[in-house]
């Protein structure tokens, strides 16, 4: 059995990085809903948006839940999707694969205004936030379907584990009220280990740059909550199906011997899903049944099943660099960005996929952040406080930070599109020592509203206000 699963794990991840291809980019965008009243997000509200969103741009339905509500919707002209992620708080625009960054900046600000101005009615934005402000005053359910219902039962199963030797958080609606910023980058077979290694050597220095999650009024020291969220939680109780890999890889052999150590949570059976403790692939194939729970009619049933080889299609795993089926890989660690600054996820990602022997050459050799006794691991979550340890030289980090973002520049001139226009916040932020959760706390603590800030950080460009994508009677508030 062994021998078989890895060839299906071969073929499932590392087989797709051989094909010959263009290079493509995918974006996923996730942005909290909040009303400007402190009132809770209606549901209704967020159909009738919807419905005018797939009318006014010809998007046809691709998901409904069972209470009839719409959740998807694609373009057949671009294959963009308009989709809502975990609950109907948590809208998410996704991109079709496209060539250049601009293409994707452009189709963005053009739905992204229209969804502004049909919320406007109810007085309601979307903003960049990576946690929802209100998370505490809307309706945190689940969307009514077989995979976020199993989704939320398995987050929620958490106290069953009380005798493990893992501190959980009691957050398993963190999904209905958190944000990310997501890209997909094609990358080849050569490369593969030589990418995967670079990036993890990078994810400290994302911490600084991108941190955006904070959980204001109840944790005011951790910038990025997010990985908070995913690791205390059980996707997390195989360490290795989330965060950082804390290893290098020689070659993609490696990576494939890696992904054999992960974990699968749920299967489908007869259009119900199933989800169980997380079992080790190699101990799931080799058993003869497993036993799970699925919802049916408001209750949760016991069921036990056959393991199926066919059942590797739903093996998910939350890396902050995710192999996928595509022949890419998802980076996956990094907040919703403020607004104006949506894309600097991507032209980040993009730019240093090209520049990794660089990049990783100079973090190899730097002895501000790196080679001071910790893994890349550990360094990530020292960065991701407000706090920086003692042992940083804090004048040479944000140099170095301003190093790398030097090479990623040049990886995107190198492209020739202009591209690298989109870095520029970032530089912004390592002149001035920030980022948007810094900048969110510096505000709130001395006395702005949550919500004025989310209106900033819901504008199109750092010149302008919100505001002025809602209409005058909507606006007096500020």
């Amino acid at each position: 059995m062994s021998d078989v699963l890895r060839e299906l794990l071969y073929k499932k991840y590392i087989e797709p990085t051989k094909r010959r291809r263009q290079k493509y980019i995918g974006v996923e965008i996730e942005m909290p809903v909040l009303s400007l009243e402190n009132e809770a997000v209606d549901t209704d509200a967020i159909q009738t948006v919807t419905k005018e969103f797939i009318e006014q741009f010809d998007f046809s339905v691709t998901g409904i839940d069972s209470d009839g509500n719409i959740y998807s919707a694609q373009s057949q002209e671009n294959g963009d999707i308009l989709s809502y992620d975990c609950s109907y708080n948590n809208l998410e625009l996704s991109f079709g694969k496209e060539k250049n960054l601009f293409a994707i900046k452009e189709r963005f600000d053009v739905y992204y205004t229209a969804l502004q101005q049909l919320f406007s009615e109810y007085r309601y934005i979307v903003t960049g936030l990576g946690v929802n402000p209100n998370r505490n005053i809307n309706n945190n359910v689940p969307i009514a379907n077989e995979r976020y219902r199993m989704l939320f039962h398995h987050l929620s199963s958490y106290p069953k584990y009380e005798r493990m030797m893992m501190k959980f958080h009691s957050y398993p609606k963190y999904g209905m009220f958190s944000s990310a910023s997501q890209v997909q980058l094609d990358v080849d077979y050569e490369l593969l280990a030589q990418t995967v290694n670079t990036f993890s050597l990078l994810e400290p220095v994302k911490a600084m740059l991108f941190s955006n999650s904070v959980m204001l009024d109840e944790d005011h020291e951790t910038l990025c909550s997010r990985d908070m969220f995913w690791e205390n939680s059980t996707h997390g109780i195989n360490p290795h199906n989330i965060g950082m890999y804390n290893c290098e890889f020689e070659n993609a052999d490696q990576i494939l011997s890696y992904i054999e150590t992960t974990s699968m949570y749920c299967v489908e059976r007869s259009g119900k899903y199933i989800n169980f403790p997380p079992v080790p692939l190699r101990e799931y194939f080799s058993s003869e049944s497993i036993t799970g729970e699925y919802y049916d009619n408001g209750q949760y049933r016991t069921i036990s099943f056959k393991p199926e080889l066919s059942d590797l299609k739903y093996l998910r795993t939350f890396k902050f660099e995710d192999i996928t089926y595509r022949g890419t890989i998802e980076y996956r660690s990094v907040c919703c960005q403020p607004i104006s600054d949506v894309m600097t996820v991507s032209a980040f990602h993009l730019g240093a996929m090209s520049k990794t022997k660089e990049l990783s050459e100079l973090l190899k050799n730097d002895h501000t952040i790196y080679n001071n006794g910790y893994s890349a691991g550990e360094l990530r979550k020292l960065l991701n406080k407000r706090t920086y340890p003692a042992f940083m030289d804090i004048d040479g980090a944000y140099t170095l930070c301003g190093q790398i973002l030097d090479i990623i520049e040049e990886g995107l001139r190198e492209r020739g599109l202009g591209e690298e226009i989109f870095l520029q916040p970032l530089f912004d932020r390592v002149h001035n020592r920030t980022n948007p959760a810094r900048e969110l706390l510096r505000r709130y603590e001395g006395g702005e509203d949550i919500l004025s800030i989310a209106m900033d950080y819901a504008a199109l460009s750092p010149t302008d206000s919100a505001v002025s994508m809602l209409p005058l009677h909507n606006a007096a508030l500020y």
